[in-house]
């Protein structure tokens, strides 16, 4: 059984379903039906990229491995049971001989006043989509107000967190509200959408390579992005944010890309664990649990390339520790012997929307262009489907403006900040308890 269907949870499943090839039963437990390749989901946020573009049916593309639509709540080691809430909020529970726990990680949250309140994480399909709807509707609402200092806070964008997510976030945010202001006569012209992204780091990008970092700012700063280091959130309100060194950016939009945490399922199973991750050996094997692997975000991986550290929450790693995994679980029944999780870093990319990114493959620095070429030439080949529609719909964004309208299907009270499922929109309930 695996738990978790996300980088780690998908290729563990696909590598041992080719393993398995029939003579076991594979089953995958996951909110929702779809693998989510996260780093496109700005793009979606961004109105280049349909939803569906990034959503890799499970069913579809994982043949021999039974899907549990659910949300895994209780992990019972002793009687070898994973107990789950389903979509339709019934109880389930599921026997296991082997079990991989790759249930991810969810918003970062610091005890700033009014962030949890007022702020929205970046983490999942909801909120992407709650995002495009958000800054769709502050630009028509600003075309429509008579206020200028509404008009203004309306049209004023704050992303706190300079890593990969904000840093994109931040880049295809400022392309798309230009273009929306552009088209809206509502609004003088030469208007310009405001976008601040905050971070204590004193540079963007602060865990990757400087030159990456360098290009990345250097492209914000020339698209009118306020990189602001060494600066944080003090306070978040209905009508602004104040900032650390008591400037009050008033602004209906408060972006939380911080980090992430793992999922809050680690703490409530009581094993033990390190910064909040499982703790697991080289082999990704639980101490005590031969039974129970863990990895991915969720999972405290010894790197053996860097001898005393953790290896870094990334999606590269996570995509080949659920292979190691699959590895081990097939060599756990006798199938092979297991091996330790070892991986160098292949670089890394940022994509910054348009013909823009910072990339480093294999260590060698790219920017401009070519570094855009390359970003998504990448993430075509790393994506297990919707290849072609993805690049048709990149080809269509590049020739066609885009189209800025709000569906209004995912409302601010679905998606808050501090949510142990933040792939899972909130839905109101019935009298009876049931979704409505």
């Amino acid at each position: 059984m695996i738990v978790g269907a996300g980088f780690a949870g998908y290729n563990c499943a696909r590598a041992l379903a080719k393993r398995a090839r029939g003579a076991a039963e594979i089953v995958l437990v996951n909110p929702h039906d779809y693998f989510l390749y996260v780093p496109l989901l700005p793009e979606v946020a961004a109105g280049i990229l349909e939803p569906r573009r990034i959503s890799v049916s499970l069913t579809g593309t994982l043949p021999g491995v039974r899907l549990v639509l659910g949300q895994a709540h209780h992990v019972d080691f002793d009687a070898r049971r994973v107990l789950f809430t389903d979509p339709e909020d019934r109880e389930g529970e599921l026997e296991y001989d082997r079990l991989v726990l790759t249930v991810g990680s969810v918003n970062k949250l610091l005890p700033i006043p009014g962030v949890a309140e007022h702020a929205h994480g970046f983490r999942g399909m909801p909120e992407a989509l709650y995002l495009r709807d958000h800054m769709t509707r502050q630009v028509e609402l600003a075309g429509a107000a008579r206020d200028p200092a509404e008009r203004a806070a309306r049209t004023t964008f704050v992303v706190v967190g300079a890593g990969y997510t904000g840093t994109e976030v931040a880049a295809h945010g400022v392309r798309y509200t230009e273009a929306l202001a552009r088209r809206n006569a509502g609004l003088p012209d030469g208007t310009r959408p405001r976008w601040l992204l905050l971070d204590i780091a004193d540079r963007v990008l602060p865990e990757l390579d400087e030159r990456l970092s360098r290009t990345a700012d250097r492209v914000l700063r020339d698209r009118g992005v306020e990189v602001r280091t060494g600066t944080s959130v003090k306070e978040a309100t209905p009508d602004g944010v104040l900032l650390d060194d008591g400037e009050f950016v008033a602004s209906r939009s408060l972006i939380w890309c911080v980090g992430v945490r793992p999922d809050p399922l680690v703490a409530a199973m009581g094993l033990e664990t390190d910064h909040g991750r499982l703790c697991v050996d080289a082999f990704l094997r639980v101490p005590g649990r031969p039974e129970v692997f863990a990895c991915g975000d969720a999972a405290a991986v010894p790197d053996l390339t860097r001898p005393g550290r953790l290896t870094p929450m990334t999606a590269q790693h996570a995509q080949r520790q659920g292979k190691v995994a699959a590895h081990n679980v097939a060599a756990s029944c006798g199938q092979g012997t297991e091996r330790a999780y070892e991986h160098h870093d292949l670089g890394f990319m940022v994509d910054l929307g348009g013909a823009q990114a910072a990339a480093n493959p294999f260590h060698v620095p790219l920017s401009g262009p070519l570094a855009g070429a390359v970003t998504r030439a990448y993430h075509l080949m790393a994506m297990p489907g919707n290849r072609t529609r993805v690049a048709a719909d990149w080809l269509l964004d590049a020739v066609l403006p885009r189209q800025g309208v709000q569906l209004g299907l995912v409302r601010s009270w679905s998606v808050p900040l501090d949510t142990a499922s933040p792939e899972v929109a909130r839905v109101p309930r019935t009298s009876d308890g049931g979704p409505g």
